[in-house]
């Protein structure tokens, strides 16, 4: 079995204190785990980068689902919330995009605090912290809520929207539960704070909490049973997370591959992941970019499809 296998490898780098690069897909489907010594060149990885905005511009022209379907998907997501079936489903579209630029010009340029280019596949420039463990305490930093900088009293609009602080107080809540099976000692430090992402020619405020735990000394040990436990991440599915992921199955148009899965690298000492979200796919020679947000009974068809486009830039 597929799970079973990345929990064996990752355990066993883990037992052995061996440095190395993890790359799960959403479904668990698929992975890569490689330590660091024998990482090909054709993968590339930064982690807690610099995030300063460069001065490099680029167009990028977006080919978008159009409305009435993205419609047709959140009016059945909604349908699903009135029976009681999920409170809130993190709804994704993939949309065809066009730049001048190759993946490997685009990881070079992009400004994020993680970034990976995975062979000439995928490149993905996230602001998501997934987990990070050091000193035998979990960390989590769910990021949910996002609004444009430019508008005025954004930051008084994004923490006083009661949309945007129920959707946030679910995913704080599914991931105070999900670290309880992997950890003790849940508490959540900071609670809807707000950071500013570089998204190319805007500047966007994300709303993110910190929630951690204690592990015990031996972790390592079991680092492929605390990631699997833990996946898909709760900010980009819903909650109840097992109905709520059955559902977006059903209902997203697409398969998202590693699109939402996770990447990250343990040091020896430390480990260190993100969501891999804001993330550009090669599919027969063309490029698509995939991403989407979180939808709940109070949410707008129209504002979700306008937030779904904003997250479509190049982060230079």
């Amino acid at each position: 079995m597929n799970i079973e296998n990345l929990k064996e490898k990752l355990n066993y780098y883990g037992s052995l204190k061996e440095p190395f690069l993890f790359i799960i897909s959403y479904d668990l489907s698929n992975f890569y785990v490689k330590p660091l010594k024998d990482l090909p060149p054709q993968i590339e990885f930064a982690i807690d980068s610099q995030t300063t905005k460069s001065k490099r511009e680029e167009e990028l022209k977006k080919y978008p689902i159009p409305f009435a379907e993205y419609k047709k998907s959140f009016d059945i997501l909604q349908e699903q919330i009135r029976e009681g079936n999920s409170y809130l489903l993190n709804l994704t579209a993939k949309t065809k995009i066009e730049t001048k630029l190759t993946l490997d010009e685009i990881y070079k340029n992009a400004k994020a605090k993680y970034k990976l280019k995975y062979f000439d596949e995928f490149v993905c420039f996230s602001p998501e912290i997934f987990i990070e463990i050091k000193e035998n305490k979990i960390y989590t930093y769910p990021m949910k809520g996002t609004i444009d900088s430019s508008i005025k009293n954004a930051k008084k609009k994004i923490l006083e929207n009661e949309k945007e602080m129920a959707e946030h107080t679910m995913v704080v809540d599914l991931l105070r539960n999900d670290l309880g099976i992997v950890a003790k000692n849940i508490r959540v430090e900071e609670f809807r704070y707000l950071d500013k992402i570089n998204a190319g020619k805007k500047e966007l405020l994300q709303v993110s909490s910190k929630i951690s735990g204690k592990l015990e000394s031996t972790w390592s040990e079991r680092v492929g049973d605390i990631l699997v436990s833990l996946l898909p991440a709760g900010s980009v599915t819903g909650t109840p997370k097992r109905k709520t992921v059955e559902i977006l199955k059903e209902v997203e148009t697409y398969n998202r591959g590693f699109y939402t899965g996770v990447f990250g690298v343990f040091d020896g000492k430390s480990l260190n992941s993100a969501v891999m979200i804001r993330f550009i796919e090669k599919e027969n020679e063309e490029l698509y970019y995939k991403s989407g947000g979180g939808i709940t009974c109070d949410s707008n068809a129209k504002l979700e499809y306008e937030e779904l486009l904003d997250k479509i830039y190049l982060p230079f």
